[in-house]
């Protein structure tokens, strides 16, 4: 393949991907599939152009003239001349479904149904953004530009959808910007005699030359990228909106329907919610219990901490189950009683998060509302808020002992090194004074009781709603030095020093136990906005704790009792307990820490498939369309693994045993070895010997020394069949190459290793492959192509 054919299918490939950003914003996706044919016409006209050549502008003006006369066949067929050229009629048929197409947009919430106005705006415009990326990266040889017409489709499908996008949009149009530019260096190299990558290697053909140039140069780009899409918004302005606030700000995305969630920090409202001359009512509450003094009512966790605030982060979101899944690290045998709670909302509060009891087990309301799994919160779709909501929360009022807290097991590693993150920036009184406190501690539960009456009984810290929010690394510093604030301090200081001891912690923000009513309801008001800390106990789970001094409830299991509390007999379960402890024990039975930690707990075995909250009798059509869309994407994302893993199972699977097989099995071995560890950012030396590349190996991936003998024992094997008179073969060389690759795995962080299981980067050799297949048929035909032209008559 040429390399402006090369950079053409590049271009179709990045504008395909860029145009799924499009996808949130109507219920039919069936114009991703056209936009797909009538773009791949318009790139091959072009591509015939160049071959001509024709001048440029001539060009852009075929594929611009074969673009309209794709629209006016799709769209204004029955008004052009032979249902092919556009006239008058045609272009007043466009005029006429551009206005119907603005008139839908404004009259349908997203996802709009698929009219033939939208169509035509959402067909057309991808079509006029591919000409446009074509022009600059394929006929003027300059990708760096076309990144600007690729950002514009994006910027407008991320902004009508409100985020619904998501950050996969963000990602796919990405990698089809890098694509590009990824193609653009190879063809530029390719013309200074520069190989990028070679054909398709049997297993016993060494690699030569080197493709890291362009790599590098991609990945530098894509961090400037990056770093320019991170920064950039920090100087933008920002919409004002409290998570308490009675304006309905909120913190959801509110109006897009989309895949994800972000959030806004909260706190800023809940200080002035404190501070209000009349305390508002602004939930009614009615419980099943009389107990209502641990009735906190949760909004949302701030989970993350970058040294200036702690911030909700940005998490998946899907419909609302009938039974939510089993909350995350509780056993069978922690004693929990449901209950049930009514909610009435005040008319004037409206805000995009739903208050409701921790942990809830499900919730019937009306409207629109989408689930978040690791918060375990329900968020608002489609500009669906709190006003007036009447809804009836189930939910767990948990009770461990001290002694199951105090001999909680290890957590999950991963969820330990994601809730114990603190920045560099972070002082060091923090951490200096969360050891002094809990100095003596036997565990982590001793630690956090120490901490909670550092705070709320002998530290001398005074409340106080006039003191500011305060921001910055240093704002907890001068709180631990002043020692007055209130909620929002203490929680936050509790969480931070808590991390810094390795205990996973998050800071809860909602609504602390109201007034209790003569007629058996509580009132909830503006001044009970709360935080408070949750602390993460494995066989228990998030746990709340309670350092603001003077307000809501101190837990009884934080309070002074024997260490040695008889533990619940769990065989006899609490009474009204709705989780029983066979089901809850095959449910954490059959749920990995890894289900645990991505899907933010495992569905209990009652609960049905989630399902929306619209009764439409037609709700099923277009929801087996975003299946079918959704398991399309996933079997695309999910090709580069499945790849790799069956190239993985044929280098290491069985071989045959003799001396003419040793070469075959251990460069094998050798090349699964050197593609694991690019997969896992040790990218190929391939001008190295063997022995090189495995102490390269080694000494990047700091492997221990029972894994850098395996390397080194692949890399003899290969020296030994590449220079020996009679090679032979090697016993053990899979399983050499499975423990570096555990090894590699152990060495790197979560995302490293997500990364090398869903998107290895040893994957683009499929991508060499097939440009080599095409470079030799391209030639094959080119040498055949005389023969085919002799003239009439002349003999051969």
């Amino acid at each position: 393949m040429s390399g402006r054919a090369r950079l053409a299918l590049c271009a179709w490939v990045a504008t395909m991907l860029t145009a799924c950003a499009l996808l949130p914003l109507v219920e039919d996706v069936s114009w991703l599939l056209q936009v797909a044919i009538l773009l791949g016409i318009q790139t091959i006209v072009g591509a015939g152009a160049r071959r001509v050549p024709l001048a440029w502008p001539l060009t852009v003006a075929a594929q611009l003239l074969v673009t309209l006369v794709l629209l006016t066949v799709v769209f204004a067929r029955g008004q052009a001349f032979f249902g092919l050229i556009p006239g008058p009629d045609a272009f007043q048929q466009f005029g006429t479904l551009l206005q119907d197409g603005a008139d839908d947009i404004g009259r349908y919430a997203i996802p709009a149904p698929l009219s033939d106005g939208i169509r035509l705006m959402v067909v057309g415009g991808a079509l006029l953004i591919g000409l446009a990326v074509d022009t600059l990266a394929v006929t003027f040889r300059s990708a760096a530009p076309a990144g600007l017409p690729l950002l514009a489709l994006y910027s407008v499908a991320a902004g009508l959808a409100d985020g619904a996008g998501g950050w996969v949009w963000f990602l796919l149009a990405a990698a089809g910007y890098l694509m590009l530019l990824l193609a653009e260096g190879r063809d530029r190299l390719s013309q200074w005699g520069r190989v990028f990558g070679g054909a398709p290697r049997a297993p016993g053909d060494l690699p030569t030359g080197s493709a890291l140039a362009p790599v590098r140069t991609g990945r530098r780009i894509g961090a400037v990228a990056l770093g320019v899409a991170l920064v950039v918004p920090l100087a933008l302005p920002s919409l004002d909106g409290g998570l308490l606030s009675a304006a309905g700000g909120g913190v959801g995305s509110g109006s897009g329907g989309g895949g994800t969630i972000s959030a806004v920090n909260p706190l800023v409202s809940l200080r002035d919610s404190l501070n209000v001359d009349e305390d508002r009512q602004v939930m009614s509450v009615r419980n099943s219990t009389d107990d209502t003094q641990d009735l906190y009512l949760r909004i949302v966790s701030l989970d993350s901490f970058d040294g200036t605030a702690w911030k909700p982060s940005q998490r998946h979101i899907q419909d609302v189950p009938s039974r939510f899944p089993t909350p995350l690290g509780l056993r069978a045998d922690v004693q929990r009683t449901e209950i049930t709670t009514s909610i009435s909302a005040a008319d004037w509060y409206a805000q995009d998060w739903l208050p409701m009891p921790y942990p809830a087990t499900g919730v019937k309301i009306d409207g629109s509302w989408r689930f978040e799994p690791v918060g375990r919160t329900l968020v608002g779709d489609h500009g669906q808020n709190t006003r007036g909501a009447r809804y009836t929360v189930t939910s767990l009022d948990v009770q461990p002992t001290a002694q199951q807290l105090a001999e909680a097991p290890p957590a999950d590693p991963a969820l330990v090194r994601e809730f114990t993150q603190v920045p560099e920036s972070l002082p060091a009184i923090v951490s200096r004074t969360a050891r002094e406190v809990t100095a003596g501690s036997a565990n982590a539960y001793e630690q956090a009781v120490k901490l909670q009456d550092y705070f709320s009984v002998s530290g001398g810290f005074r409340y106080d709603t006039q003191v500011q929010v305060g921001s910055g690394s240093n704002a907890i510093a001068r709180f631990l030095r002043d020692k007055e604030g209130f909620c929002v301090h203490f929680s936050f200081a509790m969480a931070s020093m808590a991390r810094t001891l390795g205990i996973p912690a998050r800071v809860a923000v909602g609504f602390a136990p109201g007034t209790p009513q003569p007629d058996g309801t509580v009132s909830v008001g503006l001044r009970d906005a709360h935080a408070w800390p949750e602390l993460y106990f494995e066989g228990v789970g998030w746990t709340r704790f309670e350092p603001t001094p003077t307000r809501g409830s101190v837990p009884e299991y934080t309070q002074s009792q024997a260490p040695n509390s008889d533990i619940p007999n769990p065989d006899v379960p609490s009474q009204n307990a709705s989780v029983a402890p066979s089901d809850s024990a095959s449910a954490s039975q059959t749920c990995t820490a890894v289900q645990r930690r991505l899907d933010g707990g495992c569905a209990s075995e009652s609960a049905q498939a989630a399902t929306g909250q619209n009764g439409d009798s037609g709700w099923w059509s277009p929801a087996l369309g975003w299946t079918l869309a959704a398991l399309v994407v996933l079997a695309l994302l999910l090709l580069p693994m499945l790849w790799r893993l069956r190239i993985r199972a044929v280098r290491l699977g069985a071989h045959g045993r003799g001396d003419a097989d040793a070469t075959v099995h251990a460069l094998s071995a050798w090349q699964e070895l050197t593609d694991t560890a690019w997969d896992f950012g040790i990218s190929p030396e391939e001008s190295q010997t063997p022995r090189k590349a495995a102490a390269r190996i080694v000494r990047l991936g700091l492997l221990d020394p029972p894994a850098a003998s395996a390397v080194h024992r692949v890399a003899d094997a290969v020296e030994q069949v590449l220079y020996a008179p009679s090679p032979r073969p090697t016993a053990g060389l899979a399983q050499d190459v499975r423990q570096v690759t555990e090894a590699l795995r152990a060495t790197v962080g979560r995302g490293t290793q997500l990364r090398a299981m869903f998107a290895p980067r040893s994957t683009v050799r499929v991508v060499w492959a097939l440009s080599a297949r095409w470079t030799a048929l391209s030639e094959r035909a080119a040498a055949a192509r005389p023969v085919l032209r002799k003239p009439w008559g002349q003999q051969s």
